[in-house]
Formats: C-alpha cells, sequence, structure tokens
C-alpha cells in the first residue's frame, strides 16, 4: 500500500528497474550511504515494514528470525539489515522454501560482511546500490540518460535554466541526500551535513566496528577523511592522503576500507586497454557526495571558487555523483572507468565503457568556453588510438551552449547531465 507521504514522493532512477526486478525475484538486497532515500522508496512498495535499528523491532529478530519472518504480511521490508545480521540468512531460506517473486526487500548502509566470498544471501538476494539523489531526480525529471542519448546519436539537451559556475558549485554543494537537498536551505543545511560527518564519524563507525570487531580513533579518523576530501577525484597515491592525515600505512588502509565499508567512498577502476601503453593502474578515489568535501574541509561557495584545485575535484566529484545512479538502469549498460598514462601525459576524468566496448571519454572543466586545442587534446589522442571503439567524446563545462569541438569531439553545458 502506497503511504500518504507518497504523495511528496520524488520518483527515483532505480524505480522503474526495481519493479522490473520484483516481477521475478523474490528478494532485494538494497545498500547504499545513510539517508541516500533506500526505506522511503521501498516502503511505499512493502505491506510491513521493520525497523531494525529500533529494539522494537529488532527484539524478535534477534531472538529467532526465522520465527519472526514467518507470516509477515509480504512484501516485508527488513530495514538496515546490519543491526541484525540473522535476517540475512532467515530470509534466504525463506526465499529456499518459497521462491515466488516479491516477497522481501533488505536495505542497509553498512557493506561490512558482504563482501566476503561467503555470506548467507548468496544466490538468493540480489544486490543493487541506491546513491545519493541526482539532479535530475531532485528536479523531478525523466528521459534518457546522458550514455543512453550518446549511444543513441541523440541531441543533448541543454536546460533553459542552465547554470553559471557559481550556480554548479551550488549545486554540489547542496548535496545529493534528500534531507539537504530538498528541505533545507542556507545555514540549516550547513548544520545537517555537518551533523552527517559528525554521526558518521561516531555512531555509524561504532556500528561498524561491533561488526568487524576493531576500534578506531576518532580524531585520527577526522584527519583522514579530511586528506581524503582534500584528494577526491584524484588518483594520488595512498601514501600522499596518510602522510597528510599524519597516520601509517596499515591505519590509512583500514580506514580506507571503513569508508568504503559505510558506502561514502568509492573507487573508480582505471581503465584498461591492450591498444594503450604505460597506463596508471590506481583507481580514482572518490566520496560519493561533492558536498561532503566542503563540509569535511569547512569550505563555502567562495572558498570552493577560490581555490581552483579544489574547484576542479568538486565539478569531477559532482559530475561523477551524476553519472553514477545511472549506470544501473542505463540500457547501454555502461562501466565507468578513467585514464591516465604514466607521468601524467594523457589523463581522462570519466570512461564509460558500453555495452560491445565503445567507449565515451568525459571531460570537466571550470572553463565556460573550452576549446579544441587545449581542452580536447586528451579525447582527440584517444580517438585516434581506439578507432572506431571511441563513440564519442565529451568536455563538460560551465558555460550556457554545447557545440562541436572536433569530429566525435563536443563541448556541453554539465546541466545537459539533467536536460
Amino acid at each position: 500500500m502506497v503511504s500518504a507521504s507518497s504523495t511528496r514522493y520524488r520518483p527515483r532512477l532505480v524505480d522503474p528497474l526495481l519493479d522490473e526486478l520484483l516481477e521475478q525475484l523474490p528478494a532485494m538486497l538494497v545498500l547504499g550511504p545513510r539517508t541516500a532515500g533506500k526505506t522511503t522508496t521501498l516502503e511505499r512498495r512493502a505491506a510491513t515494514v521493520v525497523r531494525l535499528d529500533r529494539q522494537t523491532g529488532a527484539a524478535a529478530f534477534e531472538a529467532d528470525p526465522d520465527v519472526a519472518l514467518r507470516g509477515l504480511p509480504e512484501p516485508v521490508l527488513l530495514d538496515e539489515w546490519q543491526r541484525v545480521p540473522g535476517v540475512l540468512g532467515a530470509g534466504r531460506r525463506a526465499v529456499e522454501a518459497d521462491p515466488h517473486p516479491n516477497r522481501f526487500y533488505v536495505t542497509g548502509s553498512v557493506r561490512a560482511e558482504l563482501e566476503h566470498e561467503v555470506w548467507p544471501g548468496t544466490g538468493r538476494i540480489v544486490r543493487l546500490t541506491m546513491y545519493p539523489m541526482t539532479v535530475r531526480e531532485q528536479l523531478g525529471r525523466g528521459g534518457s540518460s546522458l550514455l543512453d542519448k550518446v549511444a543513441d546519436g541523440e541531441e543533448l539537451t541543454v536546460p533553459e535554466d542552465c547554470p553559471d559556475l557559481r550556480g554548479y558549485v551550488e549545486l554540489a554543494l547542496r548535496s545529493g541526500f534528500p534531507d539537504a537537498a530538498l528541505r533545507l536551505t542556507g545555514h540549516a543545511r550547513e548544520v545537517w551535513l555537518e551533523s552527517y560527518i559528525e554521526d558518521l564519524l561516531s555512531h555509524d563507525v561504532e556500528q561498524l566496528e561491533e561488526t568487524l570487531g576493531r576500534r578506531r580513533d576518532r580524531q585520527r579518523l577526522r584527519r583522514y577523511l579530511q586528506a581524503y576530501a582534500l584528494n577526491s577525484a584524484g588518483v594520488a597515491e595512498h601514501k600522499t592522503i596518510y602522510d597528510a592525515a599524519q597516520i601509517n600505512k596499515a591505519t590509512a588502509t583500514a580506514y580506507d576500507d571503513l569508508l568504503a565499508g559505510l558506502l561514502i567512498a568509492e573507487n573508480v577502476p582505471a581503465w584498461t586497454s591492450n591498444r594503450l601503453k604505460r597506463l596508471v593502474h590506481r583507481p580514482k578515489r572518490y566520496l560519493i557526495d561533492a558536498a561532503l568535501i566542503a563540509t569535511a574541509l569547512r569550505l563555502d561557495e567562495q572558498g570552493v571558487i577560490d581555490d581552483g584545485d579544489l574547484l576542479g575535484r568538486i565539478l569531477d566529484t559532482f559530475v561523477a555523483a551524476q553519472l553514477r545512479p545511472e549506470l544501473a538502469t542505463s540500457a547501454t549498460r555502461p562501466r565507468l572507468h578513467h585514464l591516465r598514462t604514466e607521468q601524467g601525459r594523457h589523463e581522462i576524468d570519466l570512461i564509460a565503457e558500453l555495452a560491445g566496448q565503445r567507449v565515451v571519454g568525459i571531460e570537466v572543466k571550470a572553463s565556460a568556453a573550452p576549446t579544441a586545442r587545449e581542452d580536447a587534446k586528451h579525447l582527440r589522442w584517444l580517438r585516434e588510438e581506439l578507432g572506431e571503439r571511441f563513440l564519442a567524446g565529451i568536455v563538460l563545462h560551465t558555460g550556457p551552449r554545447a557545440y562541436e569541438l572536433e569530429e566525435k569531439i563536443i563541448a556541453a553545458p554539465i546541466a545537459v547531465l539533467w536536460g
């Protein structure tokens, strides 16, 4: 049953995919950072909602999850599975006994033991990741994804309300977390985001530590998060980050795993090809939401604009956050990578490899009027190296116009991502 609050619900990109999958699959595990909207999206579909982060909801499942699950009106939403890990095994056993579609939804904001080779849901509970909202979702705009449009040869649409540079920074710092993006403005939003990081470094970390059986030093973790934020959208050596945080390699590796386990940091792998030599194989590190960078570093819009290096990282992180949720829903089934050669002679911010090994290269520029000579040179090199595999190159910029730079390479405002 759809609740009364559904009249205020903003459709998510993942909604059609969920509907399609649940017509055939008995159980879905939806992972994502805390407050990204997982519960709101799934409770609209559920007949029963069990909130495992509340003692009233968790008690029966802690005692005997199989008995607690039995007989509940379906579909059943089991919210925040990590509080009672035994629910995964109970869900698997229930599905094995009766695998009819659309029985259970499980959500979580901690990855933890799911990365182990063996976990209770293998083969029975299908995973899907849900990210913070894109601008397209915030505006309630439908239509095809950028990569699907490029693959189909469609013209990219520039919105009439296309922002300028300051407008893009404001959008990035607005955040994609629904509460911050849709309900709050000004100081209230800043306080919410600061509280989010505080909760992350205390309550959420403690929750994951209980699962992993480890303890962390809060101040050192805070320093590591700040150093990570300074290097978001970068391929710096890990040593650069942990030296800045004044911690050792072993501690940094543990903190890296912790941020990934809490689903607020994600690596974009390096793209490889047997046609290209001397490629850097380090991943590109991203915080999942550009607003977390500014909040961790206590910077406002003007502070970001005044720092050229950080401005580029914020815009790159923002663009990646718009593309990431579309990977699972795009008809072209893209995978996202980055490309960098040794000594940085050639570097492309994002590489989308589509079905059929077709490649779209994406550069992100703070410039309002990129040129072919300076801003398309790495895409030109990639086009010449890949030949027919090179589908298109896009230089996303902060100006108002879309125009051709060279054959198969265009300049377009960042806003075409939601046009």
